[in-house]
């Protein structure tokens, strides 16, 4: 099986993030199981209500009620923000986020208590381009009003052929008018991993966006690249870090801990237990380090952080992460849409829940209201002073924390 974790928070026109990919076999069979049998002639009832009486006749379509019956079903499990179902074209743009490549304008987005947000701009994307920036709250795609808009309808919404334009309507919370800024689609380069030196300091700001493919190997990269510009610490950024493939998160603990260090624990539901464990060849295992986590960090970034902060390799400092920690296996339908479950849970290495309970911070500190979440593209361009006043309180207490004389 290729284990894929993942969950709320996704790079929209940007990418897809709640989930996981697996092998699983078609589950379909000719009847119902046998303890839904006495159970599943109540479906049918409604079914046949709504076919009969409700009054939009053109909303009575067959494949979408089929497929809200599903979303149901597995929304029925409580597993939240993990099993779910994806309809063919959720599940090719899924496949296509993890690659690292789509097509969309270039930005990562995340719904907060105001609504819809744009959490970073991609160095070089269009958006940052047609001037959008992280911060800003999106009110409207292309006239639509989009603030209770789901994740996967606002991605949709931004989302797009390369070549075509699309309409954003967007308000900075420190400004009193709203704008409207027209991004034209290309395709997306999805930088899994970014980094930049703080100014006035030698700690290096390394942010992990996703853990799609060959995202270890390039965390490798970018931190032999901070260590050979003269980094003595690092901040480790997961804030908004939706998750990927699980594999990919045994390799960037890999680059932090040493060989044999466990990583994770993998509990299924007859209660069996496995340990995965940090493989040889790290290129910072001594490094000191500090890592970011919100609200938006999940799956496969909790097991990153849970991993390094149980093994003593770094302070945790930000606010609790999502809490989803579920294996999950994808099943293929007949017309290729997909039912995702998970089939067992991951435990941290002194076997602490991420599931429903989140990595609790070593540090707690709240990003306020007014502010966004500091990307190294961001960071490359200040002054120690603008740093200092950014009003990013949870990269500053890293920096703050590293800062320290040992």
């Amino acid at each position: 099986m290729i284990a894929i974790v993942a969950a709320a928070g996704f790079l929209a026109g940007v990418g897809y993030g709640r989930a996981g990919i697996g092998s699983g076999a078609n589950p379909l069979s000719a009847a119902p199981p046998a303890d839904a049998r006495s159970e599943i002639g109540l479906l049918y009832e409604a079914w046949n209500l709504v076919e009969q009486h409700y009054v939009d006749r053109s909303a009575l379509n067959p494949t979408q009620l089929t497929y809200g019956a599903i979303r149901g079903l597995v929304q029925a499990l409580g597993d939240t923000g993990h099993s779910d179902f994806l309809t063919p074209q959720q599940y090719a743009a899924l496949s296509s986020d993890l690659s690292g490549q789509y097509q969309g304008i270039g930005v990562e987005i995340s719904i907060k208590a105001a609504g819809p947000a744009i959490v970073s701009v991609f160095e070089g994307s269009p958006a940052q381009k047609a001037g959008l920036r992280a911060g800003d709250l999106i009110l409207a795609v292309d006239g639509k009003d989009v603030t209770a808009d789901s994740f996967d309808a606002l991605a949709s919404a931004l989302r797009g052929p390369s070549g075509s334009t699309v309409t954003v309507k967007v308000l900075d919370p420190g400004a009193s008018t709203s704008r409207e800024v027209t991004v034209t689609r290309a395709a997306i380069n999805v930088p899994n991993v970014t980094w930049a030196m703080l100014p006035g300091s030698h700690v290096a700001d390394v942010r992990l966006e996703q853990f799609a493919q060959n995202a270890a190997s390039q965390l490798a990269t970018m931190l032999k690249a901070a260590r050979q510009a003269g980094a003595t610490a690092i901040v480790l950024d997961l804030r908004g870090d939706p998750g990927g493939y699980v594999s990919e998160a045994v390799g960037a603990a890999s680059q932090f801990l040493p060989a044999g260090e466990v990583v994770f624990i993998q509990r299924n539901a007859a209660g069996q237990e496995t340990t995965s464990k940090a493989q040889p060849g790290g290129v910072a295992t001594a490094i000191p380090m500090v890592v970011l986590v919100d609200d938006g960090t999940a799956s496969a970034a909790e097991i990153l952080a849970g991993a390094l902060q149980d093994n003593g390799r770094a302070t945790v400092v930000g606010v609790k992460t999502f809490g989803t920690g579920t294996v999950l296996e994808t099943y293929e339908l007949s017309d290729g849409s997909r039912v995702r479950i998970g089939v067992a849970e991951w435990l941290t290495p002194k076997g602490h829940q991420i599931w429903h309970q989140g990595i609790q911070p070593n540090v707690v500190v709240a990003l306020p209201s007014t502010a966004s979440p500091l990307a190294p593209s961001d960071v490359a361009h200040l002054t120690a002073a603008q740093l200092a006043s950014s009003g990013d309180t949870q990269l500053l207490r890293a920096l703050a924390i590293l800062s320290k004389p040992s």
